[in-house]
């Protein structure tokens, strides 16, 4: 089971991919990390650099965390009804958030983990990603804030896991909840924009 467990290390890795890093980079010469926000992720691209760019970088890191809960499945041929093929798939949904947020490949500063996270709960659990991206889309719409649209289905995802759904094994509720905590203590900058009135807001509408 040890070796299992090693087999979800590559998830880190596929997390640490700094799309908007490298997207910026190599497009338009420009590392993200240094403008708007100041975040490597899919929501200050769409600010920097415009919503083409958003939107590959944004359906990459949707992709790499379908992918790392995938990793387990096809490395060690597990059903996927399996209960250790869950407790795998949850360490490499883990670390490839937390590989999202400090990547490797770019000096450990990365994005907030929220595609990332949406992409790890459509692999992991996708009737509750099709919730938790409504809920995004309804604060997000109504606030214009992103941030609070993201916390607000980071920790729905959770609610959703411990109350709405059978519990087959309580590893997947608790990795639900860390992976809230990881999206709400990369926002904590957000949290205080939030509260002090000086969040950027975003239109989903606004050409």
């Amino acid at each position: 089971m040890y070796s299992d467990f090693l087999a979800a290390l590559p998830a880190y890795f596929l997390g640490s991919i700094p799309t908007a890093v490298w997207v910026g980079r190599a497009r338009y010469g420009i590392d993200v990390r240094e403008h708007g926000s100041k975040n490597a992720g899919a929501t200050n691209t769409f600010r920097v650099l415009g919503k083409k760019a958003g939107k590959v970088v944004l359906s990459i890191d949707v992709l790499k965390g379908i992918f790392a809960v995938l990793i387990p499945y096809f490395i060690l041929g597990y059903d996927f009804s399996a209960p250790e093929l869950t407790h795998v798939q949850l360490v490499a949904a883990f670390l490839a958030v937390f590989g999202h947020v400090f990547p490797i490949f770019a000096g450990f500063k990365g994005g907030k983990g929220v595609a990332t996270s949406l992409g790890v709960i459509v692999g992991l659990q996708p009737v509750a990603a099709l919730i938790c991206l409504v809920i995004f889309l309804l604060v997000f719409i109504l606030s214009h804030y992103v941030s609070l649209g993201s916390m607000s289905a980071a920790l729905a995802f959770s609610m959703l896991l411990w109350f709405a759904f059978p519990i087959h094994t309580i590893a997947l509720p608790v990795c639900g909840t860390i992976l809230a905590a990881i999206v709400i203590f990369a926002h904590r900058k957000n949290i205080h924009r939030l509260l002090d009135g000086s969040e950027n807001k975003m239109n989903l509408f606004k050409r």
